[in-house]
């Protein structure tokens, strides 16, 4: 029998466990709250430094199952994202390789629906990560997008940006430290319940329609879209 690397083993399992169906109530589904600290926001010349992942299950957090780690690289970070995440190089020098830290995502990742904040980051930072390995990263939902709905849906205007802070915030909760991959997917994770609880309550919530949250912003999705 032939045996798989690490990397081509966790991809692998990743791509054989089934994700939920959208057509699923988000409350039967299993979704992860994702956050990245990066060295900076350019994509070409900059990396992933920290990751971490809070799985949430039939509506509850899984702390005891959550993931974070810092990842290895000698790439410096910009000053203003050092201002931000406190994270300099000789930090990371102990810390697993970025190969092996997305090994460790994905084996907490499959089987779930990704939850990300102003998820255009990661998409960014993720999503060739994952095609490397011959994988698609999943549809996620994403709680900036929920949550201008969740506005819209009180009659408010809805901003064009809401960040994580002032999210929580408005929803009657406290934030976890902010910059920190762990605190903010953690936060993230929370602020992804209130906002599928409450938007469940004026209209059923399945998977499809959170993570199709963008188009319901601009309007009805074609019928079969994928």
């Amino acid at each position: 029998m032939r045996l798989l690397s690490p990397r081509r083993g966790a991809a692998a399992a990743f791509a054989k466990t089934p994700r939920p169906d959208e057509a699923a109530s988000w409350r039967d589904a299993s979704w992860c709250a994702i956050d990245l600290e990066l060295t900076g926001l350019n994509p070409r010349k900059d990396t992933i430094i920290a990751i971490g992942a809070v799985p949430i299950e039939r509506g509850c957090v899984l702390l005891g199952q959550s993931f974070y780690t810092l990842v290895r690289t000698t790439r410096r970070s910009e000053e203003a994202a050092v201002l931000i995440h406190k994270l300099r190089v000789p930090d990371l020098a102990d810390a697993p390789p970025l190969d092996h830290a997305i090994d460790m995502l994905l084996n907490v990742l499959a089987g779930r629906v990704p939850v990300f904040h102003t998820a255009l980051v990661e998409r960014t930072f993720l999503g060739p990560l994952f095609s490397r390995r011959r994988l698609r990263l999943p549809r996620a939902a994403d709680t900036d997008i929920l949550g201008r709905l969740w506005l819209r849906q009180q009659g408010k205007s809805g901003a064009t940006r809401l960040p994580l802070e002032r999210l929580a915030w408005m929803l009657g909760q406290s934030a976890e430290p902010a910059h920190h991959a762990l605190g903010d997917a953690l936060t993230t994770a929370s602020v992804f319940l209130a906002l599928a609880t409450h938007l469940d309550a004026a209209e059923r919530q399945t998977v499809g329609s959170l993570v199709w949250a963008d188009e319901r912003l601009r309007g009805p999705r074609r019928m079969g879209a994928s």
